[in-house]
């Protein structure tokens, strides 16, 4: 072939452009480069593998959720006192919205899920601008990203945990499951979600749970041979005291995380860290007390997935 600038290459009916002049000099002198040092051809392919690897592959993530738009609470005072009525709940908007934000960020894919598919609902507390302690954008970004996903993923639709085969299983990464009272309603009976939380197990995949989200590891009391497969573990969940909190402001009584875990076997993590944010990795499972914990919890969860 005759180089570019001096005659036109075979096949062209006009003139090398100034650029293809500049792009076919460029690939001569890369391919003169490797042929006479060939230990540059070592460090090329490390750097062009690099270019074209630097994100982290995607992954998929299931998020799992409630189909509950409120919680059982026992009336301790006032005219329903003695009575259960249905407290409003749903998942704690930044408990979900910051993790989320995390893994979408990371490149990877989510799939949400829920008992029978209902659209989920935020806890009415988790919208409040208290929550935020008065950040008004940041409540704003995380409610932008839940219209997102509404447009985008699927959320108005879960997919319902029996549509979800053990084939199907197989295709996912890791699974997340955010806070809200609402998950005391569904998620610590349900089969099928205990079915799915097995296999994650089973299989040492990485499981982030946060705030109410850890009650839900106690589906796996009913599926499979009826164990609680988190035996023995290390847990941080909401913790009694916080949830006593609760009951003051709310008149009434609440089955307590931390407790029901532990009647199960669970070692609970409380205290001043928990109560600080700070999450416990144990195995497979990373988990976190409260909202303060939410941007460590996506982190450390991102961290497992990159394994």
């Amino acid at each position: 072939m005759i180089e570019m600038g001096v005659q036109y290459v075979i096949g062209m009916s006009s003139p090398p452009t100034l650029n293809q002049q500049y792009l076919y000099r460029a690939r001569v002198n890369t391919s003169k480069t490797l042929q006479n040092h060939p230990s540059s051809i070592q460090t090329y392919n490390q750097d062009h593998h690099y270019n074209h690897h630097r994100k982290m592959p995607t992954k998929k993530v299931l998020i799992v959720l409630s189909d509950a738009n409120s919680f059982p609470l026992k009336k301790t005072s006032g005219p329903d006192a003695g009575k259960t009525v249905d407290q409003p709940s749903g998942f704690f908007l930044m408990e979900l919205a910051k993790p989320l934000q995390k893994i979408l960020d990371a490149g990877h894919e989510v799939t949400f899920a829920s008992p029978k598919g209902a659209e989920p609902v935020p806890d009415p507390n988790s919208e409040s601008l208290l929550a935020f302690a008065g950040n008004f954008y940041e409540r704003r970004r995380e409610n932008e990203l839940i219209e997102r996903m509404k447009r985008e993923n699927g959320f108005s639709r879960p997919r319902p945990f029996a549509s979800i085969g053990d084939e199907e299983l197989a295709s996912f990464a890791g699974v997340f499951i955010p806070g809200g009272h609402a998950p005391l309603a569904d998620l610590g009976d349900n089969p099928d979600l205990g079915r799915i939380l097995r296999y994650f197990h089973k299989e040492n995949k990485p499981t982030a749970v946060i705030c109410h989200g850890p009650y839900a590891l106690l589906s796996t009391k009913f599926a499979g041979d009826g164990d609680f497969v988190y035996k023995g573990y290390h847990i941080t969940a909401w913790s009694d005291v916080e949830e006593k909190a609760m009951e003051t402001l709310l008149g009434g009584e609440v089955e307590k995380v931390e407790s029901r875990l532990k009647e199960e076997g669970a070692v609970m993590e409380t205290g001043l860290s928990e109560k600080a944010g700070y999450t416990t990795l144990h195995r497979e499972l990373v988990s976190g007390g409260n909202p303060m914990a939410a941007n460590e919890l996506g982190e450390r969860f991102l961290k497992m997935l990159s394994v």
